[in-house]
C-alpha cells in the first residue's frame, strides 16, 4: 500500500493480531457503547473478498496498474431490495489490516467497521461477518475505514444500490463511479499523499475515470428519462456536476436524489451556476429527460477551466410517449428531527498542529480508556481538527473522549462552521440528517449522510440520535487521517 506523505505507519503482527488472522471468523466485539443486534436473520448472504487485480487505467495500449477491488471486480455493485436483511461474509486478501464500511446506511454500530471503536481490525486472512438491514433506498457504497487514502486511493470501494419497487419506471439506467488515480507512466501508483496536499486541498490524481475508463458513451431512447446514479469515489476531489443537451427539443435534468435519499425534484438549471456541487462520498441521483429529435447529452465536472467530460448520452431508439415532467422518486422515510425540543450543538472545522491539538483523555473507568487505535489507522502529522480537538496521530494512538455525548431518540440540531481555506465533505456513520440551512444560501433543504461545507460557510443539520459510538470526520480522506474526525456516543 503507498501511502506517502500521510506517514501511515505498517502494523507489526505481533500476538493479539496474529491471534486473529487466519482464517478466523470474527464475531462482533462491542468495544465500545455498541449494543447487542436485535434479532437478525439473514434474507441475502454476499461473500466480499478484498484482494488485488489488473486494470488499464491509463488507456488500452498503456501498462496495467495493480488495484485493489472485492471479488476481483471494480466497483463491485450490489443490487437488492429494500427490507433485505443482507449478512456480507467480508474476507480480507490483502497483506495489511482493513474493515468493510457501508456508507450511508442507518445500521447496528458494531457493524460499523470502524476500528477499535466498534470492532477489531481484520488482520490478513481474517474475516469478519456484518449484519446489515436495507431499510432505505437509494445509492450508497461500501469501503474500508482504516488507511482509506490507500485502501481506497488504490480502487477499494464497491456499490450498493437498495432498489424500490415504489420508484417509477425509468427508460434508462446507469451507474457512474468518478474516481482519479495517482499513477506513474509505467502504471505504478505515486504516493497516495503529500504533506502540501495533505495540509490543504488534498493530494490530487491525474489520472480521471468514470467506471474506470476514461470517459463512457451510453444510450438511452430519444424523449425517454435516463436515471443516473453517481457516485463520487474520489479520495480528494469536489466536483461540479453538470448536464448540457438540446434545449429546444426538450431536454431537462432534475436532481432527484442526494446521498441516496429522494427529494422533490430541483432543475439544475436553477441551482447556483447550473451544477450540484459534490465532495467525496458523496451520491446524486439524476433525471436526464434526452432531447426528443435525438441529440445527445454530455454530462461533466464543471468545477476546473478544463472540463472533463466523463459521459455522453446518445439516443438508441425513441419512446413512444414522452413524460413532461420530473419523474420523482418516493419521499424519504426517514426520523425526522423535533427541532422545537432539540440538542443544539456546533462544531468548528479547524486547522490544527501536533503543538497545538488538546491532550485529552477518556476516563478511566470507559471500557475503551485502554483501548489503542491500530497504528495502520493512525496518520503521521497532525493538520485538522474539529472543535480544538483532533484524532490521534503519529506515536498517540490513544482514543480521545468523545466530541459530544447525546441520548438515543432525541432531536439535536447541529451547525458545522468551516474556518479553514477548504472545502469538507462532513459524514456522520449511522444516521441520514436533514441539511437544514446554508449561511451562503446555497443548498435545498434535503436529506444527506455526508454535506460539503465550503470555506466561511456555516450549515446546519439535524437528526434523531441513534444509539452507539458514531464518528463524525471529513471525508477527503487525508484531512480524517491528519486529524480532521472524532466522534459522538449516544445512549
Amino acid at each position: 500500500m503507498n501511502t506517502g506523505g500521510a506517514g501511515f505507519s505498517r502494523r507489526a503482527f505481533l500476538g493479539a493480531g496474529a491471534a486473529i488472522s487466519g482464517l478466523a471468523l470474527l464475531a462482533p466485539t462491542r468495544t465500545g457503547m455498541a449494543r447487542a443486534a436485535a434479532p437478525f436473520e439473514p434474507t441475502r448472504t454476499v461473500r466480499l473478498a478484498a484482494g488485488h487485480m489488473e486494470m488499464k487505467l491509463l488507456g488500452p495500449d498503456k501498462p496495467a496498474s495493480r488495484v485493489l477491488a472485492y471479488d476481483g471486480i471494480p466497483f463491485q455493485t450490489l443490487r437488492l431490495p429494500r427490507g433485505t436483511r443482507l449478512q456480507a461474509d467480508f474476507v480480507n486478501g490483502l497483506d495489511e489490516g482493513s474493515t468493510l464500511h457501508f456508507h450511508g446506511i442507518r445500521m447496528p454500530n458494531e457493524f460499523d467497521g470502524v476500528p477499535t471503536l466498534t470492532q477489531p481490525l481484520v488482520q490478513p486472512g481474517g474475516r469478519f461477518v456484518y449484519r446489515i438491514p436495507l431499510d432505505d433506498p437509494g445509492t450508497f457504497f461500501f469501503h474500508p475505514h482504516c488507511d482509506e487514502t490507500g485502501q481506497v486511493g488504490e480502487g477499494l470501494a464497491g456499490v450498493l444500490i437498495v432498489e424500490d419497487p415504489r420508484d417509477p419506471a425509468f427508460d434508462a439506467e446507469h451507474v457512474l463511479c468518478l474516481k482519479d488515480w495517482r499513477l506513474a507512466e509505467d502504471g505504478s501508483f505515486l504516493a497516495m499523499s503529500e504533506p502540501d496536499g495533505a495540509s490543504k486541498a488534498g493530494t490530487f490524481g491525474a489520472t480521471r475515470t468514470v467506471n474506470g475508463a476514461a470517459s463512457l458513451a451510453l444510450t438511452a431512447p430519444a424523449g425517454g428519462h435516463a436515471r443516473l446514479r453517481i457516485l463520487n469515489l474520489d479520495s480528494t476531489r469536489v466536483m461540479d456536476i453538470g448536464a448540457e443537451g438540446g434545449k429546444a427539443a426538450g431536454f431537462e435534468a432534475w436532481l432527484i436524489a442526494v446521498d441516496g435519499h429522494a427529494l422533490k425534484p430541483v432543475r439544475l438549471d436553477d441551482l447556483p451556476d447550473g451544477i450540484w456541487r459534490m465532495g467525496p462520498a458523496q451520491r446524486i441521483d439524476l433525471d436526464i429527460r434526452m432531447p426528443a429529435d435525438g441529440s445527445p447529452v454530455t454530462l461533466g465536472d464543471y468545477r476546473a477551466a478544463d472540463i472533463y467530460a466523463f459521459a455522453t448520452l446518445t439516443a438508441e431508439g425513441r419512446v413512444q410517449k414522452p413524460r413532461k415532467g420530473p419523474l420523482a422518486l418516493p419521499r424519504a422515510e426517514l426520523p425526522r428531527a423535533d427541532l422545537k425540543k432539540a440538542g443544539r450543538l456546533s462544531f468548528t472545522l479547524q486547522q490544527a498542529t501536533d503543538q497545538a491539538v488538546k491532550d485529552l483523555a477518556l476516563p478511566a473507568d470507559d471500557p475503551l480508556a485502554k483501548a489503542l487505535i491500530d497504528s495502520l489507522c493512525v496518520g503521521s502529522t497532525t493538520y485538522w481538527g474539529i472543535q480544538s480537538e483532533s484524532w490521534p496521530t503519529g506515536a498517540n494512538r490513544s482514543l480521545p473522549p468523545p466530541l459530544a455525548r447525546m441520548e438515543e431518540g432525541a432531536s439535536y440540531a447541529v451547525t458545522i462552521k468551516n474556518e479553514t481555506r477548504f472545502p469538507h465533505p462532513v459524514h456522520l456513520h449511522g444516521h441520514a440528517f436533514e441539511v437544514l440551512t446554508s449561511s451562503l444560501g446555497r443548498l435545498p433543504r434535503h436529506w444527506a449522510d455526508t454535506v460539503l461545507v465550503q470555506p466561511g460557510e456555516a450549515v446546519d443539520v439535524a437528526f434523531v440520535a441513534a444509539p452507539g459510538d458514531w464518528v463524525f470526520h471529513c471525508h477527503i480522506l487525508e484531512h480524517m487521517e491528519t486529524g480532521m474526525m472524532g466522534w459522538f456516543r449516544i445512549v
